[in-house]
């Protein structure tokens, strides 16, 4: 199984990630055999419906290094999540003009509800990141005031799969008593994620980014920091569903499907986080022996095993994913492409707008093989060189960085 269909090779992993067989498993029969409204207290069907919903709430909260499995909200993904976590904290706060904090590579489903708090009279402090998409730690101790309510860092980024240091953040927000969410949605089940030890209050997953299905995702929130507990203003209303936070009967056979999801990234992440970050390394090589002047966008190692994103100077990135209409990859977040401004990530960067038109993401996967990664090689060089010969060619598409 390589991806959508036999003839296009699917190289696009961070926009979504095909359901694992494994997984449909786990749901067929939960949709038909074993349906249920697990809100439904008065019957059997109800309270078997009930269990699982509350098997994979344990499960998940243990994947997460959450001992309390309370602490596991059902979204429908981490845009939900996000939103919820931030908007929630902040209402809740109650403070005149509160205080948040973020990075200018964050994911659009942060930016925009941290935009969004702005405008309604919030104070939004964006972060630069280095050359590599680090964010410095002292930068967000710096940034911290009296009333910061939330500080949100992603722990991998959707677009370079650069890798954050959680961990010292966390402890930096830990001292202050502010906060910390994360939008970790590409970060579980490849990367080890523990939110007690990285101090993270509020952490956002999508079960799509993990083989699992569409429509599906997790708010982790901490019961209590510093003696205090931890409160969220709804978004919405009506039922009263998950603690009053996310009204709505929930999709039992999805969440029982992103339960199995996390579970089987838990088991098989250390051994398939090897062999993605050899593939990658392989397709890296190849895309080099033909284009020299091939520029890797991130941190050259602190990033996502899959995730490759490089600039292919005088291969416009628009004209290039066109010709390729049997790769799938893509030059950017999926959520951003119907916006027409170059990479907000790689500008963040300091990358100039004409390498960022030249630069392209590859998502590797659970089924990527090592004969795909040959046939992705031979084919992005050849539409590249096309491209790069007929005339599109900057004379420093670098920005004069190489």
């Amino acid at each position: 199984m390589s991806g959508a269909s036999p003839r296009v090779l699917y190289l696009d992993h961070h926009a979504t990630t095909p359901v694992d067989p494994r997984v449909m498993d786990v749901m067929a029969p939960l949709f038909t055999e074993r349906f249920g409204n697990a809100a439904s207290h008065t019957h059997a069907i109800g309270w078997r419906a009930e269990a699982v919903v509350e098997v994979a709430r344990e499960q998940i909260a243990a994947a997460l290094g959450a001992e309390d499995p309370r602490t596991i909200v059902f979204t429908s993904g981490a845009t939900e999540s996000n939103n919820l976590a931030l908007l929630g904290a902040v209402r809740a706060s109650r403070q005149e003009r509160p205080h948040v904090v973020t990075v200018a590579s964050e994911h659009p489903a942060v930016l925009d509800p941290c935009r969004a708090l702005e405008a309604a009279g919030a104070r939004l402090t964006v972060l630069p990141v280095d050359g590599n998409g680090l964010i410095d730690p002292t930068a967000v101790a710096e940034a911290i005031q009296d009333d910061t309510v939330v500080v949100s860092v992603m722990a991998a980024n959707n677009e370079i799969g650069v890798l954050q240091p959680l961990k010292e953040i966390g402890e930096v927000c830990a001292e202050r008593g502010v906060l910390l969410h994360s939008d970790a949605a590409q970060a579980v089940g490849k990367i080890p994620l523990d939110v007690d030890e990285n101090g993270i209050d509020l952490l956002s997953v999508s079960g799509h980014k993990l083989y699992a299905p569409q429509g599906i995702g997790v708010l982790y929130v901490r019961r209590r920091k510093a003696g205090k507990r931890i409160r969220l203003e709804p978004l919405q209303y009506g039922g009263g569903h998950e603690w009053g936070l996310r009204p709505g009967t929930l999709p039992m056979p999805l969440i029982g499907g992103l339960a199995r999801a996390i579970e089987l990234a838990a088991n098989e992440r250390e051994e398939e986080g090897a062999r993605l970050s050899k593939l990658r390394e392989l397709l890296l090589a190849g895309l080099r022996a033909e284009i020299p002047d091939l520029l890797v966008n991130g941190h050259p190692t602190r990033r996502l095993p899959g995730n490759l994103n490089v600039t292919l100077p005088g291969a416009r990135a628009e004209a290039l994913l066109s010709a390729l209409h049997d790769v799938a990859i893509s030059s950017g977040s999926a959520c951003s492409s119907a916006r027409p401004e170059p990479s907000h990530v790689l500008r963040a960067l300091g990358h100039p707008d004409e390498r960022i038109a030249c630069s392209v993401r590859i998502g590797l996967g659970r089924f990527t093989t090592e004969g795909e990664i040959g046939r992705a090689v031979a084919r992005i060089t050849e539409e590249a060189q096309k491209l790069r010969e007929g005339g599109f060619r900057q004379a420093d598409p670098s920005g004069g960085v190489r």
